[in-house]
């Protein structure tokens, strides 16, 4: 067992009563043998507005995370970098804005209707995909409701996930939550998943962490995914 299980960013909200209740789903975390690296919903729409709280953003940019999202781009960054320079699969989740699919007939959440705007959903510059990467477009919370992700994961190999992006409380966690029930090991990197709200940022993560999900510090994953499985040429 790790002893630093706990050690994340719910520590200032999760009372010694609730780790009680919470101590059966204690254990070691890891990353699988062959993860892809699944980047939800990195796009433009969730920085826009720059690096202000989100409720300062609401009148004009009422989809943005604001400063939540502006602060994971270091380290998100750090995260493809790894993948990439362990060619590590990378998939992307973006929301349908293509006209044939009838975009503006079905929404991932019952929030207030935004325009569908295809350069808002585009994935921010410093994450664009490169050859090879593969762009899911999803209608649903979910990266896999709908789509073919399972196959392209399974044409792979691939036995496990490492989650970054957005929303915590929403599509992050729909993804993660059907990721762990159709059979994948799924780690979430702290720094590099983020939300509108703080509360319901640490009030996911703690509750994905137990459950659903490993949820790990980028510096342990960096740690953990070079020592467990050997790497494709």
């Amino acid at each position: 067992m790790t002893a630093d299980f706990e050690d994340h960013c719910w520590k200032d909200i999760v009372t010694p009563e609730i780790l009680t209740t919470y101590s059966a789903y204690r254990r070691e975390t890891f990353i699988g043998q062959r993860p892809a690296l699944l980047a939800i919903d990195l796009y433009n729409l969730a920085y826009q507005g720059g690096a202000k709280e989100p409720h300062e953003l609401i009148d004009t940019y009422k989809s943005s995370c604001g400063v939540y999202a502006h602060n994971a781009i270091k380290p998100t960054q750090e995260l493809f970098a790894l993948a990439r320079s362990l060619k590590i699969p990378v998939f992307y989740t973006t929301t349908e804005t293509r006209k044939e699919a009838k975009p503006e007939a079905i929404y991932a959440t019952n929030r207030q209707r935004v325009k569908i705007d295809p350069e808002a959903f585009e994935i921010k510059e410093e994450f664009k995909p490169q050859p090879g990467d593969v762009v899911i477009f999803k209608e649903r919370a979910s990266g896999f409701f709908g789509t073919p992700l399972v196959a392209h994961l399974t044409q792979l190999g691939c036995d496990s996930l490492i989650v970054c992006g957005e929303s915590t409380s929403g599509c992050v966690r729909a993804s993660c939550v059907d990721g762990y029930s159709l059979g994948y090991h799924v780690s979430i990197v702290e720094e590099c998943v983020f939300d509108r709200s703080q509360l319901s940022h640490k009030v996911n993560l703690f509750d994905m962490h137990h459950k659903y999900t490993d949820v790990m510090k980028l510096e342990e994953v960096k740690e953990k995914i070079r020592q467990e499985r050997p790497r494709q040429k």
